[in-house]
């Protein structure tokens, strides 16, 4: 029977349970993400009844690397390959922790860090040691990423420790001229390793390669942020479910953009689970950012760059993150990307549409009872129609008694090659629909009944004003309306007579301006969408695809300082980002009789 932790009832703790202690007492410096996990750690040991500590197999783990490879990159180039310390916290882990049986632990492992911190070497070294000196009768293990490219960086790695010399043996002695190891392939097109004692395999693929009924030992996913959808990944987790025995997939990570929507829904499901509030005791986190605290003063702190950057000062240079620094402080333009790779600081692309820390702030989930407390508010609705099978959006937005507005988005789409589309689209699809934030109405157009259906369920239960809408596909909508009994008519002016139900009003999407009574457009929207946001007077409903639409939006702009959303130069879809404007329009909207620009009076605000 596993014993629990030999290591911390009046005996030294083994090197992995030290490096948690450490980090919980601040001996040295971690973000409190670390912290967590190394915190988990250790109630681990004193709390879990089915999972067992094994400090001994630990152990085996981090003297494999030292004994069998030599570090083939760098200025430590020929040396023995000392695990970094937070390799140790990480490799001790995943290979001490076992079930009763002596199953490892964690079937799933996530470890991020800024750029350079040597996770790649780490990764291929474990996928050596899965293969071969695990006790595992063939074993297939696996390196993939995004393409064939990224999927090969590690599996590199670890070809290039095959070929190194082996610490303390004669010169040229190395794993493949042992016979330990047989490398299909010459120079750099190696493309896979064997073992032959125990007849298993390390391969690298790309997305879209699969194997047919794998039942992989351990699958590498490296650069996840990288990857365009979750399908793959997903195939991985199910057929390591499948194991009965020993079986991991370990995914690293640099942290994603906002708009990399793979790598952020797996950054944060797995930054809770360090911080407790997700619990799945079968998986691993490590993530190492600077904390929020530190983000405005990241490029004068260097103190808290250690955070991210676990390697400083050891494999990693100081110097080149100072390079680095001083790039971003003489280019804006770099700033935000040099800040999200080196520091953990998640930020979307280097011209998101508006300043995306204003963005992030006034993103919060708005919850049931906060719904509840709206109802008596004035509410606008705004909709953008899909032309056939891409997104429908529909956005609610009330003014409070504080005259702060609030908005939820709803988003339609249909079943049909929903798959196919997440994969042009670059978008999780699947999963926003297995998890609520997306309906997918059958057929292969969109069914508009079901967009009716929510904004009569809207109108039901909340003082409704009007509903703002992009004319194109209105009249389908209509039809949609009359065929659930759903009474709306259009406005056309205060000349013309009021009909019966919902008003609809017309909103404009181009750059013109009209001075026409009721008339609601683009550019004013936008302005006053900006104004709410970066005066923080809007609450904006935390959904992954509003962010998402939100960084991949493009603004255009004409000689009069007009301003609005071009879809056809955005990276993606933007709909759900163009009805939160709409709506923020409406809301805001004033009896317009000409005048001046907008941007007279108060100028143009620094976005």
């Amino acid at each position: 029977m596993p014993t629990r932790s030999s290591g911390r009832r009046g005996k030294a703790s083994d090197p992995t349970t030290a490096w948690a202690e450490a980090a919980v007492r601040g001996d040295f410096v971690v973000g409190e993400l670390v912290r967590h996990a190394a915190d988990r750690h250790l109630r681990d040991l004193r709390d879990l009844k089915d999972y067992h500590w094994r400090p001994e197999l630990a152990q085996r783990a981090l003297d494999f690397f030292p004994s069998v490879f030599t570090i083939t990159d760098g200025p430590k180039a020929g040396q023995p390959f000392h695990l970094l310390p937070y390799h140790v916290f990480c490799v001790g882990s995943l290979m001490g922790w076992v079930t009763a049986e002596g199953r490892w632990r964690f079937r799933s492992a996530y470890i991020e860090t800024g750029k350079g911190q040597a996770k790649s070497p780490m990764m291929g070294g474990l996928g050596i040691y899965a293969m071969g000196w695990c006790g595992f009768p063939r074993a297939p293990v696996y390196a993939i990423g995004g393409d064939k490219n990224t999927a090969n960086v590690l599996f590199k790695d670890a070809a290039a420790m095959c070929r190194a010399q082996i610490p303390g043996y004669d010169d040229g002695e190395t794993l493949e001229s042992e016979g330990h190891v047989v490398l299909r392939g010459e120079g750099d097109n190696v493309h896979k390793i064997e073992h032959p004692t125990s007849q298993s395999f390390f391969l690298p693929l790309a997305s879209g390669e699969n194997q047919s009924g794998p039942r992989p030992r351990l699958v590498l996913a490296d650069e996840i942020h990288e990857f365009r959808t979750d399908s793959q990944l997903v195939t991985w987790r199910r057929a390591i479910t499948k194991v009965a025995g020993s079986a991991m997939l370990l995914m690293g990570s640099n942290t994603p953009a906002t708009s990399q929507i793979v790598g952020t829904q797996y950054s944060e499901l797995y930054q809770a689970i360090a911080k407790g509030l997700k619990r799945d005791d079968t998986a691993f986190s490590f993530v190492a950012r600077v904390d929020e605290k530190d983000r405005k003063t990241v490029l004068e702190n260097e103190a808290c760059w250690i955070k991210a950057l676990p390697a400083l000062g050891i494999t990693y240079p100081i110097a080149n993150i100072r390079e680095e620094v001083v790039t971003a402080k003489t280019k804006p333009s770099e700033a935000s990307s040099i800040k999200r790779l080196y520091f953990g600081i998640p930020t979307g692309a280097v011209d998101f549409w508006i300043a995306e820390d204003k963005w992030a702030a006034v993103q919060k989930v708005i919850s049931a009872d906060e719904l509840e407390r709206l109802k008596n508010c004035r509410c606008w609705l705004s909709l953008d129609l899909s032309k056939k099978n891409d997104l429908t959006a529909l956005t609610a937005t009330w003014l409070d008694e504080d005259g702060k507005l609030w908005q939820k988005t709803y988003y339609f789409t249909v079943e049909d090659r929903l798959k196919e589309r997440a994969s042009a689209d670059n978008a999780p699809y699947e999963e926003w629909v297995e998890e609520g934030w997306l309906t997918a109405t059958p057929g292969t157009t969109i069914d508009y009944t079901y967009v009716a259906a929510k904004v009569s369920e809207i109108c039901a239960g909340h003082n409704v004003v009007e509903l703002v809408f992009d004319p194109a596909k209105m009249a389908d909508f209509e039809t949609a309306c009359e065929n659930i009994g759903f009474e709306v008519w259009r406005f056309e002016g205060k000349d013309k007579p009021a009909g019966r139900g919902l008003m609809l009003v017309k909103h404009m999407q181009g750059p013109r301006v009209k001075f026409e009574d009721r008339q609601l457009c683009m550019p004013r929207s936008i302005e006053r969408f900006e104004d709410r946001i970066l005066d923080q007077q809007i609450v904006i409903d935390a959904s992954p695809i509003t962010y998402w639409c939100a960084s991949n939006a493009h603004i255009a702009e004409d000689g009069l300082k007009n301003r609005w959303f071009d879809k056809k130069k955005s990276r993606g879809r933007i709909d759900g980002l163009v009805t939160s404007a709409m709506g923020a329009g409406a809301a805001d909207n004033v009896e317009l009789g000409g005048g001046p620009s907008v941007y007279e009076g108060r100028g143009a605000r620094v976005l």
